[in-house]
């Protein structure tokens, strides 16, 4: 892994194409790692579309301080992501590109259809105007993940944005509408609302928390004060009440689309 940062941060990066359905300006890069050519992202802040909510380029930021904060509990849920000044486009942010290995950890499902231990989460209608079930497995790293969209305030967890490595691992990308002031967790992860976490997960909490309030202010992403005060108090919450959060009335809990 830290031959693959140190290929991301400094190798030379060849484009070699446009993720068209991206919001943002999304390239599709290589870039030489051990003598081998390896797929990544690169998103230039230049290539950033001004949201109401989180003005100025900003995102490309919060993507590589996602990734540090998962890093501070010991979990490899963010792919590699680093910060980069001289990319093509100008500085942005860059990321190991993940195959999915198949059927992801989360899906939309015929009623009567979602498959034994998994988690329901919502229903609604999907073309057609036949019902479905929003649902994601049941298991450790989807847990850990939760966990870790709260921390962040992740206003975007769609089902498209967790991955299944061919492996088995699981992995969530596209982080960039993070660490706002205001609460806006919007996520399909809710299976576990208001639960308590298992004491492992606790544990893994309680053990990187310092690591991760030292690592709010740090880096491209540029936090405000209220930002670094609002991510240190959605974190003490946590390891406090060693709860799964709580879908909040006043904002959107599911992301549109949710898939």
């Amino acid at each position: 892994m830290i031959e693959l940062a140190r290929a991301l941060a400094h190798g030379e990066l060849m484009v070699v194409g446009r993720l068209p359905d991206a919001s943002n300006v999304a390239l599709l890069c290589e870039v030489v790692v051990a003598g081998e050519r390896r797929r990544c992202i690169y998103k230039p802040t230049a290539g950033e579309r001004p949201l109401w909510d989180f003005p100025g380029a900003v995102l490309a930021g919060r993507e590589v301080l996602a990734a540090e904060v998962a890093r501070c509990f010991g979990w490899t849920l963010v792919p590699e992501t680093v910060w980069r000044d001289d990319g093509p486009a100008g500085p942005g942010m860059c990321q190991e590109w993940v195959e999915g290995g198949g059927a992801g950890p989360v899906g939309l499902f015929r009623v009567g259809e979602v498959p034994s231990g998994w988690r329901e989460v919502a229903e609604g209608s999907g073309r057609g105007g036949w019902p479905v079930v929003l649902a994601h497995a049941d298991e450790p790293d989807l847990q850990r993940m939760v966990v870790l969209d709260a921390v962040l305030n992740n206003g975007d967890r769609k089902g498209g944005h967790v991955l299944r490595r061919p492996e088995g691992t699981v992995v969530g990308v596209d982080h960039g509408v993070s660490f706002h002031v205001d609460p806006k967790l919007r996520t399909v992860l809710w299976g576990w609302a208001g639960d308590p976490m298992p004491g492992w997960l606790r544990d893994e909490l309680a053990a990187g928390a310092q690591g991760a309030r030292e690592a709010f202010p740090t880096g491209p992403a540029g936090l405000s004060r209220g930002e670094v005060r609002a991510a240190e108090t959605r974190l003490d919450r946590l390891v406090r009440t060693g709860r799964f959060p709580l879908p909040k009335g006043d904002w959107p809990t599911l992301p549109w689309p949710p898939m």
